[in-house]
């Protein structure tokens, strides 16, 4: 009896080898997409749902929906998302990622979403930091791992300290505990439109940088899905009307 049981479990062994699985279960898998929701006017969480929202959000539920990918959001911090991507924890990441050749060589990236670069925020009543150029010998704020944190770093003479959110980076600016802030100019728009009794942006925008959509070396297959998606998102015109939903009112400096 037991040889006959036998023979029957490998005969069902067998069938599964040859069985059509061919519809592949990686393109079938639900995709995990990391965010870090900490990131006004981009990312944030909806303070009754709890939920992630914004630009990045509506904007990679868009590209989804035209890739046919079925995605599910990791809410974590920035450095930990980088990380994460970089060793294929999370399949994506769609949370205002600046594409850099340092990057690059850890993760691929989408075609460029959109552009922008950093500027330097002061308290209201700052009247010594007029730019960058200016931030010699003080205490500069930005978010850990950001490309804001990158630019201090290459300044001379700068204290940099670095926060796991965006919120703590300008919480620490207003409360006095460092000279100026290092940060996006639309999030700088976000904040200063916020406080505008106790911050302002000095200066011009002295970098320029593209965002894009962060995908795991091993999820190639994904790029050209998520290229043509975001190309026909930007041929009608849902991509720009997405950042002017979330950006509307903040003028960019």
């Amino acid at each position: 009896m037991r040889k006959y049981f036998a023979l029957f479990f490998i005969a069902l062994f067998i069938l599964g080898l040859t069985a059509p699985a061919c519809v592949g279960i990686s393109s079938a898998r639900q995709l995990t997409v990391a965010i870090d929701a900490n990131y006004p006017p981009f990312e944030r969480l909806n303070e009754k749902t709890g939920q992630p929202e914004g630009f990045s959000v509506d904007l990679m539920n868009a590209v989804a929906e035209k890739a046919g990918l079925d995605i599910r959001w990791v809410v974590v911090d920035f450095d930990k998302l980088l990380t994460g991507v970089s060793s294929c924890q999370y399949d994506m990441a769609c949370s205002s990622i600046s594409i850099t050749e340092e990057r690059k060589k850890s993760m691929l990236f989408s075609d460029p979403i959109g552009s922008g670069g950093q500027v330097v925020v002061v308290r209201k009543d700052n009247s010594d930091i007029h730019s960058k150029d200016d931030l010699t010998g003080r205490t500069v704020a930005a978010q850990v791992a950001a490309t804001g944190a990158m630019e201090a770093a290459k300044l001379q003479g700068v204290n940099l300290k670095t926060y796991a959110t965006i919120a703590l980076v300008f919480k620490n600016l207003m409360d006095g505990q460092c000279d100026a802030v290092i940060a996006d100019n639309y999030v700088a728009a976000f904040f200063t439109a916020k406080y505008p009794d106790k911050l302002k942006v000095v200066g011009p925008v002295f970098t320029d940088e593209s965002d894009g959509i962060a995908i795991c070396n091993k999820n190639a297959e994904l790029l050209p899905k998520i290229n043509a998606a975001l190309k026909a998102l930007r041929d009608d015109g849902t991509i720009d009307k997405l950042r002017s939903k979330w950006t509307a009112g903040l003028s960019s400096p």
